[in-house]
């Protein structure tokens, strides 16, 4: 769906068509953050019970902040079992949920033994095929526990024929963390709080965003993670950090241009900074014209362009 915000159209057209509906300067920004394989499915060293992990943050060496299931159920220091007992996991800190493992890495277990960490709302088991589909062709740095789904609709082939045709294209990093499937329950949107993430541009990314904006060029944002890495930079000045940016109608957005951006959930935070972007009414438009024609929502769902 492509979405023009001066004239209030809506068109309909194929992703790979992408190139003929951008401007010719474009500049675009992508989010190279990489899903780690999260989920890790154990068991109780001694009543063999199933023991779900799922990693949230690197604490240091060896010990992650992780939801826990059954946290209840276990005991301090209580010895979880993966690989038949090659690798092992206890709680040591209930309260911040921090589990420490037996090896100092274990970043190869898992990519070999981890589970991708599919959204709530997909009923299913991963599978090896998630491995490649729930990460975007351009990924390259570790960290997220959710997938930068807006890009998952660029091939290698598109990103070339994009450069071919003049249009410029720059990586930032934010790694995207469980919270951002939280539906906002608070009553005023501005009592929400936001979960803090990491992200990070280098200086020359940052100084090529600049000089673009400059120029009078359009910068197009993959994604609602490449805005909030954008619009972080240019409100406090760091190019290295954690963002808890919450956008939503009345923002003023201070870099972004254009926006790619998936269909998302109802009472998202996501789903607000669209709104923010295209405009309240015409996003409503858009979205039931979404719903009449059948489109896909979410994470492996179509593509929105919003110019």
């Amino acid at each position: 769906m492509i979405v023009d915000r001066k004239n209030e159209t809506i068109r309909h057209d194929i992703f790979a068509h992408l190139s003929k509906y951008l401007p010719e300067d474009s500049f675009i920004v992508l989010n190279d953050s990489k899903v780690v394989p999260a989920r890790l499915l154990g068991r109780r060293e001694k009543t063999k019970g199933k023991v779900e992990i799922f990693l949230l943050k690197k604490i240091k060496s060896n010990c992650y902040q992780a939801l826990i299931r059954p946290l209840g159920r276990l005991n301090f220091n209580e010895k979880i079992i993966f690989n038949g007992g090659n690798v092992t996991a206890q709680v040591v800190n209930f309260k911040e949920r921090i589990v420490r493992f037996n090896k100092k890495d274990i970043t190869k277990y898992l990519e070999k033994e981890g589970h991708m960490p599919l959204p709530p709302y997909i009923k299913r088991q991963d599978t090896e095929r998630d491995r490649s589909d729930y990460q975007t062709v351009f990924a390259r740095k570790r960290g997220s526990v959710a997938s930068p789904t807006a890009g998952l609709h660029f091939t290698k082939e598109l990103l070339n024929q994009l450069k071919r045709e003049g249009k410029e294209i720059q990586k930032v990093t934010l790694h995207i963390n469980h919270a951002t499937f939280k539906p906002v329950a608070a009553e005023d949107i501005r009592d929400h709080k936001m979960f803090e993430e990491e992200y990070a541009m280098s200086p020359s990314a940052w100084e090529n965003i600049q000089k673009v904006k400059n120029k009078g060029r359009k910068i197009v944002a993959v994604g609602t993670t490449s805005t909030r890495v954008l619009e972080t930079a240019a409100l406090n000045g760091k190019l290295k950090g954690s963002t808890n940016i919450f956008i939503y109608p009345g923002y003023s957005f201070q870099i972004v241009d254009a926006l790619i951006t998936n269909f998302h959930l109802p009472c998202s935070t996501l789903l607000m900074l669209v709104y923010a972007f295209g405009g309240v009414q015409l996003m409503r438009q858009a979205y039931q014209e979404a719903i009449d024609l059948k489109y896909r929502f979410y994470s492996y769902g179509d593509a929105m362009l919003i110019l």
